[in-house]
C-alpha cells in the first residue's frame, strides 16, 4: 500500500517508515530540508518537502495515500484536522501518535498505585486535555467512514531504524548522570512508567495497520520501571558507586523544561497494552529497558 507519514525524519516516525518499507510498502515521507529528504530517499523512502502547516500538501498527500500515518506532532489539531479532510469519507486509514502522558499525573516523583488499560476511563490532567480530546475527535471518524487508529506509546527505548535513532527520556537521564558523575531522579524517584522498545512498537503499528478496527485504541507497553529503578540502571553501566541522587522539579525544570519536568519524568504513567494484546496479536518480545541500558550506556 502507498502509506503517508509525517515526523518520516524522527524517531518514531522514522522507525515506523523503515517498518513499513520493509513489510512492502510505498512509503512516502514529509521532511523539512532537502538535506533531509535526500538522506530519506537514499533509505528508500520518498520525500515530500513541507511541514506541519502546508495544508495544501497535506490535504493531496491524503488524497493520494491509502494510508496516512501521523508520528509528527501528537497535539497538532490543524495537521490533523487537514489530514482528516483529505481522507473524509474514504474508508482509508489513518493512524495517530498520540502517548501515555494522557494518564500521566503531578506526583512530583511519588508513586501510584493506578494502572490504566485502554479500557480504563481517566481525568487527564490540564495540560494533556487537548490531546485527549484530540484523541477522540479522530476516533469519531470511524463513524465518518474513515479507518481511524490511535496508538500511544509509552517510554520508548532502543536504537530506530530511521534517520534519528534516538529516543528521549533515558537519553536525557543518561547525560544528566554524565553531567552530575551519577544519576539523578525528581523527588524520591517512585514513579513508575510503562515502556516499550522501539522495535516491538513498530510491530505494533503494522499489525494495527493490518487488523486494527475502526476507531481502535491501544497503549504500546512491554513492562515498567521506577525513575529511582532507571537511574540504578544507568550508575550501574556507568561505573558509578554513588547510588542516585534527588533533585526537584524546579531543578529538572532547568534542565528539561517545565512539562518535561512535571508531566513525565516526575509522573506516573502505569499502562497495560491488554486490546494490543488480545485483538492484534501483538507479542512484544525485544530486550528490556535495564537490559538496553546495560548494553548502550557507556
Amino acid at each position: 500500500m502507498k502509506v503517508f507519514v509525517t515526523g518520516a525524519t524522527g524517531y518514531i516516525g522514522g522507525a515506523v517508515a523503515a517498518g513499513l518499507r520493509d513489510a512492502g510498502h510505498q512509503v512516502v515521507g514529509l521532511v523539512r530540508s532537502e538535506e533531509k529528504a535526500a538522506k530519506l530517499q537514499a533509505q528508500g523512502i520518498a520525500p515530500v518537502l513541507g511541514s506541519l502547516e502546508d495544508a495544501e500538501v497535506l490535504s493531496a498527500r491524503a488524497r493520494d495515500a491509502e494510508v496516512v500515518v501521523n508520528a509528527a506532532h501528537a497535539d497538532h489539531a490543524g495537521a490533523v484536522e487537514t489530514l482528516l479532510a483529505g481522507l473524509a469519507g474514504s474508508g482509508k486509514t489513518f493512524i495517530q501518535t498520540s502517548g501515555s502522558s494522557v494518564v500521566s499525573d503531578d506526583a512530583e516523583g511519588r508513586a501510584s498505585e493506578r494502572v490504566y488499560d485502554e479500557d480504563t476511563p481517566y481525568e487527564p490532567m490540564p495540560g494533556r486535555a487537548a490531546r485527549v480530546a484530540l484523541n477522540e475527535r479522530i476516533r469519531d471518524t470511524a463513524a465518518e467512514g474513515l479507518r481511524s487508529i490511535v496508538i500511544a506509546p509509552t517510554m520508548i527505548y532502543g536504537s530506530g531504524r530511521g534517520l534519528n535513532p534516538h529516543s528521549i527520556q533515558v537519553p536525557w537521564l543518561v547525560a544528566l548522570a554524565k553531567k552530575h558523575g551519577r544519576a539523578k531522579h525528581i523527588g524520591p524517584g517512585e514513579n513508575r512508567w510503562a515502556n516499550v522498545q522501539i522495535d516491538d512498537l513498530v510491530d505494533l503499528y503494522l499489525l494495527a495497520l493490518e487488523r486494527a478496527p475502526a476507531g481502535a485504541f491501544y497503549y504500546a507497553e512491554n513492562g515498567e520501571a521506577s525513575m529511582r529503578e532507571i537511574c540504578a540502571a544507568i550508575n550501574e553501566a556507568l561505573g558509578t558507586p554513588q547510588p542516585p541522587e534527588a533533585m526537584t522539579v524546579e531543578e529538572a525544570a532547568a534542565e528539561w523544561g517545565e512539562g518535561a519536568a512535571r508531566h513525565t519524568m516526575a509522573s506516573n504513567s502505569r499502562v497495560r497494552a491488554r486490546r494490543a494484546r488480545a485483538e492484534l496479536g501483538w507479542a512484544p518480545h525485544r530486550r528490556s529497558l535495564a537490559e538496553e541500558i546495560a548494553a548502550v550506556t557507556r
